[in-house]
């Protein structure tokens, strides 16, 4: 009888359910996928600061090869996530671990992502709650509440009058109806974030067109 050698969790499990814990590795994926969405591009630079259960674990159940498979914009169910911290190598990404086992946040399993790119950087800050369930709790240093369970558009735009108009206009042009919205911003005549969760999945004509929008600097839509 032929023995099979297996060389980690994963190959046991498969890429279905991803390590021992779906908070630690599904929701992880997730959380880095959330960031590769908004961020549109391949980071020159991430640092993962991990906290509490996922600064304890991480690297034993998968977190650290799921967060970066996220980045790098695999689903949960790709099989390269094993091979993430490989890949993001290979593609020049560098990657540091801030680990914080012992902080005051509010949930064991957060993580507070931040990527560069040349001049251009974000951050956000997301928590993993079972099931393969996130919420994201900061963007860019804007307090939310995302889910990520329903169709979500993030929009990210020019603190100018008339902005939120124009959005709502093209979402109601396309019959598509609001069910949360929720918009912050740096200051005055700054930055600002749309977020706006929905009741249909079919989006794309509508985001298409809000992404003309002038002053607008990016539009995304979570499915």
């Amino acid at each position: 009888m032929k023995t099979q050698k297996f060389q980690s969790v994963f190959d046991i499990i498969g890429p279905v359910m991803i390590g021992p814990s779906s908070s630690h590795t599904a929701g992880a994926v997730r959380i880095g996928k959330v960031v590769h969405s908004i961020f549109g591009e391949t980071p020159d630079e991430v640092t993962f600061h991990l906290y509490n259960s996922f600064a304890k674990t991480y690297q034993g159940h998968g977190t650290d090869k799921a967060l970066v498979a996220g980045i790098l914009g695999m689903d949960t169910d790709n099989p390269d996530i094993k091979n993430s911290l490989e890949i993001a190598h290979q593609r020049g990404i560098r990657i540091y671990w801030d680990i914080l086992k012992d902080s005051n946040a509010p949930h064991p399993n957060t993580v507070k992502i931040a990527v560069k790119k040349k001049d251009k950087s974000m951050s956000i800050t997301g928590v993993s709650i079972g099931g393969g369930n996130i919420q994201v709790t900061e963007l860019n240093g804007f307090s939310v509440s995302l889910t990520m369970n329903t169709p979500t558009l993030i929009i990210v735009h020019q603190d100018i009058p008339g902005m939120i108009a124009k959005v709502t206009d093209i979402l109601s042009e396309y019959e598509i109806n609001i069910a949360q919205m929720n918009v912050t911003r740096e200051s005055a005549g700054e930055k600002a974030i749309m977020i706006i969760e929905v009741d249909t999945h079919d989006c794309q004509d509508a985001v298409n067109k809000i992404a003309t929008i002038p002053h607008l600097h990016n539009v995304n839509f979570f499915d």
